[in-house]
């Protein structure tokens, strides 16, 4: 039986709103029973669209909220006018006080990211929270971050983000100790920013019980899929990810204009539809949506705004699995280990 878990919903967030929010709601049921949702937003415009969801107004409770946060506001102005009204603060603040295990929001990125640290803090330990993305390799899937929330990190920095990003690994893909490595221009120790190899040292020597540090991965290891977990900082990251996001969609474009191109392209295309429809289906984003901001006193997931049902679903997904899996948890346990190693660090620094 399905565990019961409860995630609250920014049901205003994204380009699409409610629509999208409710249909995608409806999806995750279907596949996991055990959910029940917070939803907040304007009830006059999100209860019409809950009616026709019979099932998730059955495992919902809706939160009228007078502030709906739009995809152009800025941080600032976000959480002066949106703090205790806003459904985006409400459904964070839901995580805070224990009432859901998980949020997901397709709104407005900048908002969410300050409204979330500044509604449930830091963990002990971590300098700055990061944003945790899934990424399709020929392996299957593997976890890179940051992908865009700080640019810049220290050494320090980027081991609190292997820390995180093994945690939310042996959360989602039930890894005993996953295999980590750190982006860099070469895969030789002597390669790369002064940061990027004090990190990688300290990785290598510390041996920690609950990840495998590989080493120095490549651009090109990121689809390979070469480990479980990529860790960088969020300039590179988000350039990274936003190229592949462009490459996929042009390679798209591609095959469909060699299959317009005559008729006898489009009649091969007929005989290899199948084959066509598998890489389709491997290249679908929605799979893969959803970045996860680690770091905080919560688990808050940032649903791609433009995505339809399919998409939030796996985002409200990847929360319920997180959360399941314990991966709160986790990070504290792992982040205990490595404090006590940037002790012995700081000390044989000094």
């Amino acid at each position: 039986m399905a565990e019961t878990l409860t995630i609250s919903l920014d049901a205003m967030g994204g380009d699409h709103g409610p629509s999208i929010v409710i249909g995608g709601a409806d999806i995750a049921l279907m596949r996991k029973p055990g959910i029940r949702f917070e939803l907040f937003g304007d009830e006059a415009v999100v209860k019409p669209v809950l009616d026709k969801y019979p099932k998730v107004a059955a495992a919902s409770r809706l939160h009228h909220c007078e502030i709906s946060i739009s995809m152009d506001d800025k941080p600032s102005q976000a959480l002066r006018r949106g703090r205790w009204k806003s459904g985006m603060w409400r459904s964070i603040e839901s995580v805070k006080n224990g009432d859901s295990a998980v949020c997901v929001s397709a709104g407005n990125t900048g908002a969410l990211m300050a409204m979330a640290k500044f509604c449930l803090r830091t963990m002990m330990g971590i300098e700055r929270p990061a944003m945790a993305a899934l990424w399709p390799t020929l392996k299957g899937e593997s976890i890179v971050l940051d992908v865009g929330a700080n640019v810049g990190a220290d050494a320090s920095q980027l081991i609190d983000f292997a820390v995180m990003g093994s945690a939310m690994a042996r959360a989602l893909y039930d890894l005993d100790r996953p295999t980590v490595g750190l982006l860099n221009i070469g895969v030789e120790e002597v390669k790369g920013q002064e940061e990027v190899r004090e990190a990688g040292q300290i990785l290598r020597e510390a041996s920690p019980p609950s990840l495998s540090y590989h080493g120095f991965v490549e651009g090109d290891d990121l689809g390979q899929g070469t480990v479980d977990v990529v860790v960088t900082e969020g300039f590179s990251g988000n350039i990274a990810l936003k190229t592949a996001e462009g490459t996929a969609k042009q390679i798209a474009e591609y095959l469909r204009l060699a299959m317009n191109r005559t008729l006898f392209a489009k009649i091969g295309y007929l005989f290899a539809k199948s084959a066509f429809d598998h890489l389709r289906e491997k290249m679908d984003p929605r799979k893969v949506n959803g970045a996860v901001f680690l770091g905080l006193n919560g688990v808050v997931i940032k649903s791609h705004g433009g995505t339809d049902a399919e998409g939030f679903a796996a985002a409200i997904e990847m929360g319920y699995d997180m959360a399941a899996n314990g991966v709160m948890k986790k990070i504290e346990e792992d982040l205990r280990y490595f404090g006590n190693i940037k002790v012995q660090e700081s000390k044989s620094r000094d």
